[in-house]
């Protein structure tokens, strides 16, 4: 990790405060950045910040065996999987809370501080995302400047849960505040994310005194971000955040991955072709980028030789396939029922039910398909519970469109068995004995 990253990192105490509540943590060995910002009277949110900084970090130092092992490779008893990694973090976030909340507690002075966290550890090719409170995360790819975390403030709660529109909810005099934090409860519910990285890659790590002066304008932030100097990127978006007013703590941590010209495009353009097909897709339609990123974690990709089967009729199975590239043939007994392409998926009713598959699908040539497992799927229902209405909703959506399309198939079947069956005119015969006529041939004259 250490020769395939470069960073900068800069804290400022702003222009209109005295002391700076603000902590950040920088391990390149261990692939680890931190970015806290700290709240609370008589200079406890100092102390929350730096407690937190401290703790998250040993936490996970703890766990570098894990961490080596998933960047191996590990298979069989010794394999880590991603969500090995997530539970790590998010174990992390609540011990640190723990401490914090403790340290509270025993220091009247100190009562209900708390701080902000956003993390990123890298491990082998994926960037390992954990974020508390309004502390901001973005991604620089390909000139364009993303936010990948999600601001917990009762703004951002109220307009994404819709409870009241935008422009009444930028009227409250506490839309700012924070709905979560690290310390002011024992335990802290943190966010995360796991990205596939690319060489070239930019991530910015930032308390909101810097990402605040940027809400209309993050094209100015991602051109400061883009300097090819880190240091000095980060010493512009500071001087350019004191020079808006400086009305708070302001730290940045940027970390570049990698060398642009040594990027894998075929895998960057599968990276964006996944995420295109499943943004295309109606049950993931509905998916603002965050979400489909999110989607994207527990997604695997698999390839199939030419006429390997993907799954068996009959056979039950707990998997969605989506086609990524190549070609699959479905089929039903010695029926053949269609050819699927790139972006076209099979199998989702096994997500949400077990039953036994309804045909037989096999890899037409050479083909890539993205998985999403049952398990996986669940849990992203059980932790993003707005996501989780999109995906069931979106799911809704697709079983009426298909049992509408069946009873269209049925009405017109049913039609065909109710019309009139003609074809005993072509051989229109009188069954009455009386009225049938015989034709008697008399034999030829003996003479």
């Amino acid at each position: 990790m250490e020769n395939e990253v470069q960073f900068g990192a800069l804290t400022d105490v702003g222009r209109q405060r005295d002391h700076n509540e603000d902590n950040f943590l920088v391990d390149r060995k261990l692939g680890l950045f931190v970015v806290c910002d700290g709240m609370g009277g008589h200079a406890a949110g100092e102390v929350a910040s730096a407690l937190c900084v401290r703790t998250f970090h040993e936490e996970v130092k703890k766990e570098r065996d894990l961490i080596d092992d998933y960047e191996a490779g590990k298979t069989g008893a010794e394999r880590v999987s991603k969500q090995a990694l997530i539970s790590m973090l998010e174990f992390a976030v609540n011990r640190a809370s723990s401490r914090v909340h403790a340290e509270a507690v025993k220091d009247p002075k100190k009562r209900g501080m708390g701080t902000t966290l956003a993390s990123v550890l890298f491990a082998g090719a994926q960037a390992f995302i954990t974020y508390v409170g309004d502390s901001r995360i973005y991604l620089l790819r390909d000139d364009l400047l993303e936010q990948l975390s999600e601001d917990h403030t009762v703004y951002n709660e109220l307009v994404k849960r819709k409870k009241m529109p935008r422009e009444q909810v930028e009227r409250l005099a506490q839309r700012n505040a924070i709905t979560r934090a690290v310390g002011v409860y024992e335990h802290a519910q943190a966010d995360t994310l796991v990205l596939d990285l690319l060489a070239g890659d930019r991530l910015l790590l930032c308390s909101d005194g810097l990402s605040g002066y940027f809400e209309e304008d993050r094209e100015a932030l991602g051109r400061m971000l883009m300097a090819p100097d880190v240091n000095l990127a980060v010493r512009a978006m500071i001087d350019a955040a004191n020079a808006a007013g400086g009305s708070d703590n302001i730290t940045a941590v940027v970390v570049a991955v990698g060398d642009p010209a040594t990027r894998d495009e075929n895998r960057a353009r599968t990276l964006q072709l996944k995420r295109e097909i499943l943004a295309r897709m109606p049950l993931f339609r509905a998916l603002n980028d965050r979400e489909i990123l999110r989607v994207l974690q527990v997604t695997d990709v698999v390839g199939y030789a030419n006429g390997e089967r993907v799954i068996n009729e009959g056979e039950k199975g707990e998997e969605l396939f989506i086609v990524l590239s190549g070609k699959v043939k479905v089929s039903r007994g010695e029926a053949e029922l269609a050819s699927l392409e790139a972006g076209d998926h099979f199998g989702e009713m096994a997500l949400v039910r077990s039953q036994p598959r309804s045909a037989t699908v096999v890899s037409d040539g050479a083909s890539e398909l993205m998985v999403i497992r049952r398990a996986d799927f669940f849990e992203i229902l059980r932790k993003e519970h707005q996501l989780a209405v999109k995906l069931l909703w979106q799911f809704l959506g697709v079983l009426s469109e298909r049992l509408a399309d069946t009873n269209r198939e049925l009405g017109a079947a049913r039609e065909e068995l109710l019309a009139e069956d003609i074809s005993d005119a072509i051989f229109e015969e009188e069954d009455d004995d009386e009225n049938r006529k015989t034709l008697v041939i008399p034999p030829p004259d003996p003479s």
